[in-house]
Order: structure tokens, then C-alpha cells, then sequence
């Protein structure tokens, strides 16, 4: 049988702690998890996950970070270079050992 949750007085909405709200988001957004999932595991609307994960963006300070990946040989289409990147909508951009660092940051904001 599930659980009857009875709200009284003026206040109707649940207060979510920030460890509560971190810990719902790690468990979201971590491999393999499904969003849909989790939002019904903890009794939540999956839009209010979403809604936690921008406002948290907006408050973390200065560039976000991808996950590094090091691989033993080169892939295909890497042709010696020393840095692959693989954008989400636009594709792999591969750096050579000689570029420039003003040449590559130039190269990955026109890409942003």
C-alpha cells in the first residue's frame, strides 16, 4: 500500500533540504539512472529535477568540466593528434601537438 501524505495548514509545499535536493540529483543524473525513475522514487514531479539542476548550475562559479576519458591507442579519425574533443551537437574537434593555447581557446568558444 502506498503512502498518504495529509498537508494541513497554510503552508502545501514540501521543503527540500539542499543535501536532500543534492543527493536526489546525483542519484538522477548518475549512469545509467532514469530521471522518470527517481522523481517517482521520492514522491516528485521529474520537471522539478530539471528545475533543481539549472538552479544549481547557476550557482556553482565559472566554467563547468567534463569527465576526461585516456585512451591507451589512438581512435579512428585521430590521426596524431594529442587532444580529441567530442562536442554533444557539434562533433570532434582534434588539436595537434602544435597549436597554439590562443589558437585552441579561440577554436573551442566559437564552437560554444
Amino acid at each position: 500500500m502506498g503512502q498518504i501524505t495529509v498537508f494541513s495548514g497554510p503552508e502545501r509545499r514540501r521543503c527540500w533540504s539542499k543535501e536532500d535536493r543534492v543527493r536526489i540529483l546525483s542519484e538522477a543524473f548518475s549512469p545509467g539512472a532514469c530521471v522518470r525513475e527517481v522523481a517517482r522514487t521520492n514522491d516528485i514531479a521529474p520537471s522539478l529535477i530539471y528545475t533543481w539542476r539549472r538552479n544549481l548550475r547557476r550557482e556553482l562559479p565559472g566554467p563547468m568540466f567534463a569527465e576526461a576519458v585516456m585512451a591507451d591507442e589512438p581512435g579512428p579519425g585521430m590521426h596524431g593528434a594529442a587532444i580529441v574533443v567530442d562536442l554533444e551537437r557539434v562533433g570532434r574537434v582534434s588539436i595537434c601537438p602544435s597549436a597554439s593555447p590562443a589558437l585552441v581557446t579561440a577554436a573551442l568558444k566559437g564552437l560554444r
